[in-house]
């Protein structure tokens, strides 16, 4: 369509409001789509669509169900269940786009519909249009499936605490101060008249801070501008604009009676002053929070008996992701993820069809319904975005020499500095992308995608003197001061080239063993010495068999299966890139990686009896989940990973897929498997890389009992395990 003929049917549409016309918005317009309202499940809600730089809604004059299963794929989901009128979902704001739209079903897009035309619309926003989608996504939709507030910035577009004082601002974080509201280019106090705890509990919430305290200060003396008055929450909402108020539009309005609201928040203990950031939670929590990028978020897995398990998404919303935060010390949730949207968990799904109050002092109180296996998939887990503390972390950190914001040499404020002059770097040596995840998370750049030891690439600074030296971290910790280094700085290898650096990203990978499998498979082989030579050759023996009479003779072998997963948000790829594969002529493949996995036969204090290891993994993806295709594959010097919701079968009758038991004796012991042991490639965690068994061996079988995941039983439970006696028969229950 030329410019004057879209001019004309535009304006066909604006003179004669019962004319239908389609919708097509300009060539360079992207539309974009989200579902809003307050409460909802992720599948559901009021639509609002992107036009013209503004969001907007669309009115229920003339929907249909066809319209609604063109919007539900624009959503990312297959088609729609159905649709609600008269803004089931709470009334929108902006401007009405859309207005008698009429589509047949089968348009790629809602602008191929028919319709009044742009901003054409007789509609109040108790009109908006809401639908209900079927909870199934689109193959290789990756567009967010998130729950959130959606705050109206016209009336309430950010909200913060004042400090009552120089000293107070100096604290970090600061718990204390007057109540302010941005408006405009300005800021606004609340009147505090008909104030209550529970007003402060929600600004506390959002503030970071899981509670309140009762008695706050009074403010110092100053001119405060009153834009909101007589507000009423019940205390558990996400966000103080959920509450009811009244607007003054006079902004020298008075609070007659009154003065600014000032609250005093209680931080959680890993943000309390003189605790240390490293404190834990004083008592045993039974819910946990894996595979986010920054403090507050993840995926929610609970504990019940002894093993931890996930919260499937159904009715998933942020009443009750506020109990997860507040449980855990944070503040009210920021949003409620759904759809995997921190990678996907193993094991059993505890929990499903969540509805809390918001008041609960725990998400096992909360009602909620057990579920079986047709009830829910891992790729239903639900995550947490919480409101926390700002810390002030990134200010003491930044990278150099980088193409990109989230790549560099990584330059420390140096400690006791007195100018913002003073940087300094951080010795490579020992550095892993466990210590690049917990410099990305203080950046606040997201997960890590590699972590370097040289950073001669990126000589562009002219800091040279290392302030930070023997960095080790878990990957938990929210700076790199709180992990464990030097305190005088010693560094091997002298020079700006050989401090740290990293690469941050997004998304990460996160490997899992499928530990049931290695259980079901596992036997012993007497495999004769000369079918071993290439095994040999790859050092897949114990070092008893040099001494061996080749070819005669043979070796005993555990034997089994392992199936890796990928469950995290993107492809694990081999750190190095296919020029430096090694190519192995006995075994006829390229290796991408020196040492992907650990097998090691422990006895039960821990010393390690017997390992074996699959010297350079061929990474590739043998299997995917229905909607998802390979992508990697070994063969013909292929690309090597293994692809998120894919994973990588090693077959228990493959060279290497074994350890070498022959000069072990019978016993008990405990059968550990190591995947990325040297931290080679960053994943978004590492605490499930290791799965372990309790072992006996007679001396001419095997039997494998209570395999799992490092982390995937209570404490109690894994004391339990290391204190194994041995099975009194053979019975496995």
């Amino acid at each position: 369509m030329g410019k004057s003929q879209y001019v004309v049917v535009m304006l066909a549409c604006l003179w004669l409001p019962s004319t239908l016309c389609q919708t097509s918005s300009p060539q360079h317009e992207q539309l974009k789509f989200r579902l809003a309202g307050y409460p909802r499940k992720h599948n559901e809600g009021r639509v609002e669509v992107f036009y013209s730089g503004e969001w907007g809604t669309i009115c229920d004059d003339d929907f249909t169900l066809s319209n609604a299963h063109v919007l539900c794929r624009h959503l990312g989901f297959v088609e729609a269940l159905s649709w609600s009128h008269s803004a089931k979902y709470g009334a929108g704001t902006g401007e009405i786009w859309l207005d008698n739209v009429m589509c047949s079903g089968s348009e790629t897009s809602i602008d191929k519909c028919l319709s009044r035309g742009w901003g054409n619309s007789d509609c109040t926003h108790e009109e908006d249009a809401g639908v209900i989608c079927k909870d199934e996504r689109l193959p290789g939709f990756l567009d967010s499936n998130i729950i959130e507030m959606q705050v109206d910035e016209n009336r309430m577009e950010k909200v913060r605490l004042r400090p009552l004082s120089a000293a107070h601002a100096a604290r970090m974080p600061v718990t204390e101060g007057v109540v302010e509201v941005k408006y405009k280019e300005g800021w606004s106090q609340i009147c505090n008249v008909g104030w209550t705890a529970r007003n402060s509990r929600v600004v506390c919430g959002m503030m970071g801070f899981p509670s309140e305290r009762i008695q706050a200060k009074k403010p110092n003396s100053h001119r405060s501008v009153y834009r909101i008055h007589s507000v009423a929450c019940s205390g558990n909402e996400a966000h103080l604009s959920a509450c009811t108020m009244e607007f003054s539009t006079n902004t020298s309005s008075a609070c007659p009676g009154g003065g600014p609201v000032v609250v005093s928040c209680v931080p959680g203990p890993q943000f309390s002053n003189g605790r240390g950031r490293k404190s834990k939670l004083n008592h045993v929590s039974k819910v946990r929070l894996k595979g986010g990028a920054k403090a507050g978020e993840g995926r929610v897995e609970v504990l019940k008996g002894s093993e931890w398990g996930t919260v499937c998404d159904d009715l998933w919303n942020l009443q009750s992701a506020s109990v997860v935060c507040r449980e855990l010390g944070f503040g009210t949730a920021k949003e409620a993820l759904t759809g995997a949207r921190m990678g996907q968990g193993m094991g059993p799904i505890h929990m499903n069809e969540v509805q809390c109050v918001g008041d609960e002092k725990s998400l096992l109180k909360c009602p909620h319904k057990s579920i079986t296996a047709e009830n829910c998939k891992h790729m239903e887990d639900a995550s947490v975005k919480c409101n926390i503390p700002y810390m002030g972390f990134e200010k003491t950190i930044r990278l150099t020499g980088g193409r990109t914001q989230l790549e560099g040499r990584v330059e420390l404020l140096a400690p006791n500095a007195s100018s913002l002059e003073q940087w300094g770097l951080i010795c490579g040596d020992g550095w892993t992308s466990r210590e690049a995840m917990v410099a990305c998370r203080q950046l606040g750049l997201g997960h890590a995608s590699s972590g370097l030891s040289e950073t001669w690439y990126w000589d562009s600074s002219n800091v040279t003197e290392m302030v930070m030296s023997g960095v080790k971290c878990r990957g938990d910790e929210m700076t790199l001061s709180d992990c464990q280094h030097h305190h005088v700085v010693s560094c091997k290898r002298a020079g700006a080239q050989f401090s740290a650096g990293v690469i941050c990203s997004d998304s990460a990978s996160d490997l899992v063993l499928n530990a049931p499998l290695v259980e079901k498979s596992v036997y012993i082989e007497d495999r004769p010495l000369h079918l071993l030579y290439c095994a040999a050759e790859e050092n897949c023996l114990s070092k008893s068999a040099v001494r061996a009479n080749w070819p005669y003779g043979h070796r005993r072998l555990l034997r089994f299966s392992s199936e890796i997963h990928n469950v995290g948000r993107a492809d694990f790829r081999p750190r190095l890139g296919r020029h430096s594969w090694v190519w192995h002529e006995c075994h006829r493949h390229y290796h991408s990686m020196d040492i992907f996995t650990h097998y090691d036969l422990l006895d039960l204090n821990g010393t390690k009896v017997a390992d074996g290891h699959k010297a350079s993994f061929c990474l590739e993806d043998t299997d995917c989940h229905e909607g998802i295709s390979k992508r990697y594959e070994c063969a013909n010097f292929g690309e090597q990973g293994i692809t998120v919701g894919c994973w990588d079968t090693y077959r228990h009758d493959i060279d290497c897929q074994w350890i070498d038991i022959t000069d072990v004796k019978p016993g008990n012991y405990i059968l550990q498997v190591v995947l990325n042991p040297n931290f080679e490639v960053a994943e978004s965690d590492f605490t499930n890389n290791a799965m372990r068994c309790n072992c006996k061996y007679d001396g001419n079988r095997i039997w494998l009992h209570k395999c799992h995941i490092g982390d995937s039983y209570s404490e109690e439970a894994e004391k339990q395990f290391e204190l194994y006696p041995g099975q009194l028969n053979n019975k496995i229950s």
